[in-house]
């Protein structure tokens, strides 16, 4: 059985004012670097051997302080990074047109083919980050990797794993440095491959309160 950790990066500036990320970048909040180094203390006796991360900033943070308490480096991965949100990137929610917002909506409540001008589609997206989980299968066994990668992301992820559609409407909180478990077993009492252990968990934060960060 391997099991692998995934985790969402903490709180950013651009979470806190609501705008648009995909991947384009904004430094952690003084409360995102509080969220990494409390999931930092909840995994350091959890036997990580790997930290693996998307190369953007917010994510590297995030895996790098986890990095520290489990006493190993970082990997970059790109295929870990966020949702491209084409030519809505940057942008703040309360300045988008009404068309604007329809394609925003389209990525996340089930429309076949939603795509933001310039950007991704839910189907790409799916495609890169179960070829990045599949990926940990061929490290040493006995290892232990931990995924730090991005709300959306993680949530097609797990999607993905229990047999959504990549457009499949969005019904998953993940919110800022949550702690997911998917384990690939091979049990005769259950199809073989990855299962979902637990999602979203942030009993090891001591303010989860946070308002939801859609992007």
């Amino acid at each position: 059985m391997t099991q692998v950790y995934l985790i969402r990066h903490g709180e950013t500036e651009w979470n806190a004012a609501r705008r648009i990320q995909g991947q384009s970048d904004s430094p952690l909040t003084a409360h995102g670097v509080a969220q990494a180094k409390l999931v930092a203390q909840r995994l350091r006796t959890a036997g990580i051997t790997h930290v693996i991360t998307s190369d953007l900033g917010r994510t590297q943070k995030t895996a790098q302080i986890l990095a520290d308490a489990c006493g190993c480096d970082i990997i970059l991965e790109p295929r870990l990074r966020e949702l491209h949100m084409g030519i809505l990137e940057e942008r703040g929610l309360d300045t988008l047109t009404a068309e604007e917002e329809l394609w925003r909506k389209q990525m996340v409540d089930g429309t076949p083919d939603g795509r933001i001008p310039q950007g991704e589609s839910m189907a790409e997206l799916a495609g890169r980050m179960r070829a990045a989980l599949d990926s940990t299968l061929s490290l040493p066994e006995g290892s232990i990797p931990a995924l730090v990668s991005h709300g959306i992301a993680l949530s097609c992820l797990i999607g993905n794993i229990i047999g959504l559609q990549p457009s499949a409407e969005r019904r998953l909180r993940l919110r800022n440095c949550s702690i997911s478990l998917v384990e690939y077993q091979t049990s005769p009492w259950l199809a073989q491959g990855w299962i979902v252990e637990t999602a979203g968990e942030t009993s090891h934060l001591v303010s989860p309160a946070l308002d939801e960060q859609q992007f």
